[in-house]
């Protein structure tokens, strides 16, 4: 694969960028995505949906009071809100110029769990997102003093039910578990003298704030540090710790480049990560301009947001955002709904047979469109087929119809398939023959068998 077009992948979602990263460089590339500006305009679900804590109550007394038949209606128009919400965001990962901003967006959203379906509260899931896309490039330490005080965090991991003598340790335990040390680098007691420190820490207006009758106003021990320590002293005393940096800088590996990091590479850039503290630009600069200049194709499997969009864009089409939503969904990604605060595994998790066989048939129906043999489907791939067959979504392959059958498979194999050995060839050979004239009245039709037998190799499923 071209290392420009494997680059744009991993830091987007398609091809687009790719000649921005070749004639630009990989480091300009990225000074470019780190100063891209962000749309400040309020989505329009926003007026749709409450936003103080009055608006919040009165809802949730309507949603208690309907009878059967109204709560059906209530359900479905909070669906409703709830997918605009994801395709707005979905619309950003297309659209932008520069989507690295978009893609650390969801990396945080992805380690930083809170889900919609669990908070239940629209506005603050979004005010939770702006937040990680606001300082996706800034300092891990302050993002995690500011998502702990989010809404959206302090409601889905529990600590509205944290009081003084009644605690409740959920948001204590992910805080070092999940989202600062990992296992095995705090004790038990950390925990429990942790959920001290958070108790009384409530949903407010604009973000959590203490409750003076919930909250716990005495010393205790935290990772060493002694005193009435409240969240900010919490956090401090976690980045405190030697092995603070490397839980990050495994995701982070693992989010762009490696379903399985070195180990080696964890430690040696966890350790760069801490002597420019903790920031995230210089981090992603090094790691990015260091791996870019390895042999590193191919270690990772492509998750549903970058399958499908280079998927799309390479036959030039773009589906309805809500078709595409629900095709991420049926593969596994639903965006503000991560099955638990672990959050998407990645990696060979993406790839089961059910999926695998999901992605086949959307490969069928993209290449064969018109003349797509019926079997059985879904709702969604029977929508996406209806589309293509009424010329709502038109599908055109870019190919050089100049070239020799060879020169057409090696340039399929550049921007698509991260590696392409002698073997392979001979295989896509037998479908385009070294006798094939591209002037010839089927060679659209051959061309795109040869990309639909692409689109369903292992090597395609890889970047």
């Amino acid at each position: 694969m071209d290392n420009n077009i494997l680059w744009s992948l991993r830091l987007g979602y398609t091809a687009k960028q790719a000649t921005l990263i070749e004639k630009q460089g990989i480091k300009s590339f990225l000074e470019q995505s780190f100063n891209s500006k962000t749309d400040t305009n309020e989505p329009a679900f926003l007026n749709k949906i409450p936003k103080t804590s009055k608006e919040i109550a009165i809802l949730a007394t309507r949603k208690r009071r309907v009878n059967i038949e109204e709560r059906k209606i209530f359900n479905e128009e909070q669906d409703a809100i709830g997918i605009e919400m994801q395709t707005w965001w979905l619309e950003k990962m297309r659209n932008d110029k520069y989507p690295l901003r978009e893609k650390m967006t969801c990396f945080w959203h992805n380690h930083f769990v809170a889900t919609s379906q669990s908070v239940k509260v629209f506005y603050w899931i979004y005010q939770h997102n702006s937040i990680l896309r606001e300082n996706a490039f800034g300092n891990y330490k302050t993002l995690t003093k500011a998502i702990l005080k989010t809404n959206a965090i302090v409601q889905y991991l529990d600590n509205n039910l944290n009081k003084k003598d009644k605690y409740n340790e959920n948001l204590s335990r992910e805080l070092l578990e999940l989202f600062t040390l990992g296992l095995g680098n705090y004790s038990e007691n950390d925990v429990k003298n942790g959920a001290k420190g958070l108790a009384g820490l409530y949903p407010g207006e604009e973000h959590a704030e203490y409750q003076e009758k919930w909250e716990v106003n005495e010393p205790f021990e935290y990772l060493g540090k002694k005193g009435n320590l409240k969240v900010d002293d919490m956090v401090d005393a976690i980045f405190d710790q030697p092995k603070i940096p490397f839980l990050l800088t495994r995701k982070i590996l693992k989010w762009f480049i490696y379903d399985n990091p070195p180990e080696s590479l964890v430690t040696y850039y966890g350790n760069y990560f801490k002597t420019v503290n903790f920031e995230i630009k210089p981090l992603l600069i090094k790691i990015f301009t260091e791996e870019f200049i390895k042999k590193t194709a191919g270690s990772k499997i492509k998750d549903p947001l970058v399958y499908f969009l280079q998927l799309f864009d390479e036959v030039s089409i773009n589906p309805d955002a809500i078709l595409v939503n629900k095709l991420l969904m049926q593969q596994g990604l639903n965006l503000y709904n991560q099955v638990n605060v672990k959050g998407w595994d990645g990696g060979r998790a993406w790839i089961n047979t059910q999926t695998f066989l999901q992605r086949e048939t959307i490969a069928d129906i993209i290449c064969t469109s018109k003349n797509f043999v019926k079997r059985r489907m879904n709702l969604i791939e029977v929508e996406l087929l209806e589309n293509i067959k009424s010329d709502t979504l038109k599908v055109e392959l870019q190919w050089n119809k100049n070239n020799t059958s060879k020169k057409i498979i090696n340039d399929f194999g550049n921007r698509l398939l991260f590696n392409l050995d002698e073997n392979l060839k001979k295989d896509l050979e037998t479908i385009l023959k070294y006798d094939f004239d591209p002037k010839s009245e089927n060679a659209e039709n051959t061309v795109m068998r040869l990309y639909n037998t692409i689109l369903k190799l292992p090597e395609f499923q890889l970047i």
